[in-house]
This record gives C-alpha cells, structure tokens and sequence, in this order.
C-alpha cells in the first residue's frame, strides 16, 4: 500500500555519541537511511506552505498547496 509520508524538515539532526558527530536524515531523501547524505540541499529553496513531491532522483516531480482531503497542514 503506498502511503504519503509529510517530512518538513530541510536539515539533518546532529547528535554527538562519541567523539564525532553523526548525521540523522530528517528530510526524508536521504538514499542512505536513517544518515544523512546531504540530499536535503534540494529542500532548501521550497517555499513555506507548499507541498513538494520527490521522485526516485531526489528531484521535486511537482508542487502545489500543502493541503490534502480539502485540509491544509499545519
């Protein structure tokens, strides 16, 4: 079944176990999961309020209203 997955997050989460810092993806477009690998980049220049759609490439396919069903996310 597929399934829409909302991530809103245009950076990785940086957490410090050890000595060095590893990298969390929480773009969901990392090709490397769950670590970053810097995919998020093409996140940066989307505009607050809409919704982006990825293709397997990483690329936005389309964008539009972040609405769904009639309702707007928030």
């Amino acid at each position: 079944m597929a399934r829409i997955v909302r991530h809103v997050a245009t950076a990785p989460v940086k957490i410090e176990p050890t000595d060095k810092p590893v990298f969390i993806c929480a773009c969901g477009l990392t090709k490397n999961f769950p670590f970053c690998d810097g995919a998020h980049k093409a996140a940066r220049s989307e505009e607050p309020g809409t919704l982006h759609v990825y293709g397997d490439d990483r690329q936005s396919k389309s964008s539009g209203p972040d609405t769904f069903d009639g309702c707007t996310c928030s």
